[in-house]
């Protein structure tokens, strides 16, 4: 069994429709995707119909932003009731405060460049949640930078004079209201240090205390030594451990299937999940 348990769409920061997601994932051999979009679960439906068209299994999740301790911490939500009041009033929220931020990086990006926010809303689709991604889609196409990953290594990165927090929930309160949804919470690319600061050892015990359920360790932006680290941390845990590309389509480099998870974690995910994984 090939599965990767995390991908994104034009529902957030991917460049290909849901639909196309799974064509793309059935053409790399997976046996099982899923999708995992920022803090929405707007593109579930078409990926459904596109599984049952390509006889391909898919998950359904999101991709939920929190933060610890003044670190940006991504949890992989499975399995969760999309219509849970608790989960869907935090992901409310923080959909709403990144839209408010992306509007004010514009502006103090506008000081500088030639940027408006209609270019920005031309690089998303109607449902997308809009962020930095689709700002430096917008300041590529406008010829500013020459790639996304260049953007954000630059002009978008946390360290600029243009970049605006959001609000995010608490890691914490996050994973028990995932758990609440009938979610399976997965703690994505935690050793990610090149994205920023990452959380030290004690946090993991305090989500795992909370009902984390694992920890995305095969991921391309973890180091040898992250991963060893990581490793430990789950054995002592008793976590689940996960491996996936975070497939943006051409908004990343990562291909999908390049980190897989093993079959036996997938049917501990199913297990615990509120809803089932759509199969052919």
């Amino acid at each position: 069994m090939r599965i990767d348990l995390h991908t994104h769409s034009t529902a957030s920061d991917g460049t290909e429709s849901p639909s196309d997601v799974i064509a793309a994932a059935t053409s790399a051999g997976l046996d099982v995707v899923a999708l995992t979009d920022h803090d929405t679960t707007s593109g579930w439906d078409e990926a459904a119909a596109a599984a049952h068209q390509h006889g391909i299994a898919l998950v359904r999740g999101a991709e939920i932003s929190a933060r610890s301790h003044g670190t940006s911490v991504h949890l992989l939500s499975y399995l969760h009731d999309p219509t849970h009041p608790d989960l869907m009033a935090e992901i409310g929220q923080t959909r709403s405060a990144r839209l408010s931020r992306a509007q004010q990086m514009v502006e103090l990006l506008a000081e500088d460049y030639p940027l408006t926010w209609e270019h920005v809303v031309a690089q998303s689709g109607p449902d997308t949640v809009v962020g930095r991604p689709h700002i430096a889609d917008a300041l590529v196409a406008l010829g500013v930078v020459p790639s996304r990953d260049a953007a954000f290594a630059d002009l978008l990165t946390a360290d600029s004079r243009y970049y605006v927090p959001h609000h995010a929930p608490d890691a914490v309160v996050a994973v028990r209201a995932i758990r609440a949804a009938g979610g399976v919470p997965v703690f994505a690319h935690p050793g990610a240090t090149g994205r920023g600061r990452i959380v030290p050892d004690e946090v993991f015990d305090e989500l795992a205390e909370a009902g984390l359920a694992g920890m995305e360790i095969g991921h391309r932006d973890h180091s040898k030594e992250q991963v060893v680290r990581l490793l430990g941390i789950a054995a002592r845990l008793g976590m689940l451990v996960t491996g996936s590309s975070d497939y943006h389509g051409a908004g990343k480099l990562n291909r999908l299937g390049e980190h897989q998870t093993p079959a036996a974690v997938l049917d501990a995910i199913e297990e615990q999940g509120h809803i089932e994984v759509v199969r052919p």
